[in-house]
């Protein structure tokens, strides 16, 4: 009896041991892991179960318990980030069953990547040896996204990410998605993830299209440095072709706070969506090409802080893109010049404080013909509340105005705002921005 009480103690001591050292190494394994799947399993899980009933209510159920609630902490910042809900899952899976049919395939394909995605980004510390650490998870987001960041998390919206020639897009009502898929290969995934996960690394947003397209940019051509290859995206290649219009019109617009024209721009391009990336890729290249120390130039890119305007504009000039000085004053006024502005609205003033309530409509009048492929109007600073607007009738033919329907109560206030985002002169500048305010008797 002597002997087994201390034989029983050690067995329990070794069983202990060895159970705090699977869990230590299994809480390791978790810590080091760099690339992240399961949201694409559990989506087609629940995708499947969606299918099985009509009912919207179980529907969003569904995607609730077995997607949503199932999540990585990666899906949760992706929902925040672009506003996904279970609702909007739903309806996308509702509105366009031949994409999701298509697409899926695809979408199993990431793990097959997750070890050359871990090996490009050794490679690119490699470069950058002050690189903090991130990790990647590939979710199936609601159409909004390919990829982006959040902290020290990138995020992949794998049913945009994984998207080819093949994938059916015949559903949706403009060609954005068919333009990003008409160049996109598997491959494309390595390059992808290297574009956001520098993104990770980079320091604040830009007011301006200078520093934006170069921080959109400065991660394409790191990502060509880490994968030894020239990129194939569409605006890449369409930038190559067209280089020399695309840099003297966009030294027109660089210095100034309008994306719409090339940036994050794919319901609404007139050539190709995005052509910003391939503006600030090119400008990222001479800095690298016109530098000595690689390794420090590599570093600088990276580094460039996008909230301090004078970094940005210095950046630009060591870069020599462009052969000499700009002169930046001269080039904001010349553009200013060009945007057309509102004229005055129909039937009353702007202003007025004795509006008929029982108007129905009401007309902007444009300073010279819009382009009739887009309207803009946000709610004034006190809200939806102060908003007359209750729907739309369009241009006129010629594009020199812009009807709308109202609904008004007498004795009320009302405000709106008439946006540069969407409104555009035919030769593409933006609206001044408007704003609306009147009362009615």
């Amino acid at each position: 009896m002597s002997f087994v009480k201390p034989f029983v103690a050690m067995i329990k001591m070794l069983i202990i041991t060895a159970y705090l050292l699977t869990r230590l190494f299994y809480s390791s394994a978790q810590n080091n892991q760099k690339v992240f799947t399961s949201d694409i399993d559990n989506f087609w899980i629940a995708y499947d179960s969606i299918k099985t009933t009509k009912d919207s209510l179980k529907q969003i159920v569904f995607i609730k318990t077995l997607y949503i609630d199932k999540g990585t902490k990666g899906l949760k910042a992706f929902m925040t980030a672009r506003d996904y809900s279970a609702e909007l899952w739903v309806k996308l899976i509702r509105m366009f069953p031949k994409f999701w049919t298509s697409i899926r395939p695809n979408t199993f394909t990431v793990k097959s990547y997750a070890r050359e995605i871990e090996a490009s980004i050794k490679k690119l510390k490699e470069l950058y040896p002050w690189l903090k650490e991130a990790k990647i998870y590939f979710t199936i987001g609601g159409l909004r996204s390919g990829g982006t960041t959040m902290n020290d998390m990138v995020l992949i919206g794998s049913e945009i990410a994984t998207g080819n020639a093949s994938t059916d897009v015949s559903e949706f009502p403009n060609k954005w998605l068919e333009g990003v898929f008409k160049n996109q290969q598997s491959d494309n995934l390595v390059a992808l993830n290297v574009h956001e996960y520098v993104h990770t690394q980079q320091k604040g947003d830009s007011k301006y299209l200078l520093g934006q397209a170069i921080k959109e940019g400065a991660c394409d051509f790191i990502t060509e440095l880490v994968t030894g290859q020239l990129l194939q995206n569409n605006y890449i290649l369409y930038g190559r072709e067209h280089e020399t219009d695309l840099k003297e019109q966009f030294k027109k617009e660089m210095f100034t706070p309008y994306y719409s024209n090339w940036l994050y721009n794919g319901s609404n391009a007139t050539t190709v969506a995005d052509l910003g990336y391939f503006m600030g890729y090119t400008i990222c290249k001479s800095y690298y090409n016109n530098s000595i120390d690689k390794k420090q130039a590599i570093k600088e890119i990276i580094e460039l802080n996008f909230k301090n305007e004078d970094d940005i504009e210095r950046f630009l000039s060591n870069s020599k893109y462009y052969p000499g000085p700009l002169n930046k004053a001269e080039l904001v006024k010349e553009f200013e010049a060009k945007e057309p502005y509102v004229v005055k609205l129909e039937p009353f003033e702007n202003g007025d404080k004795q509006v008929d309530p029982t108007i129905k409509e009401l007309k902007i009048v444009f300073s010279e013909p819009m382009n009739k492929k887009g309207y803009s109007l946000n709610n004034g600073s006190r809200g939806k509340n102060y908003s007359p607007v209750a729907g739309v009738v369009g241009f006129s033919d010629d594009g020199t105005s812009f009807t709308f329907k109202i609904e008004l109560k007498p004795d009320h206030e009302y405000e709106f705002v008439i946006t540069d985002l969407s409104f555009k002169s035919a030769e593409g500048y933006p609206l001044k921005r408007y704003e609306v305010k009147f009362k009615t008797k």
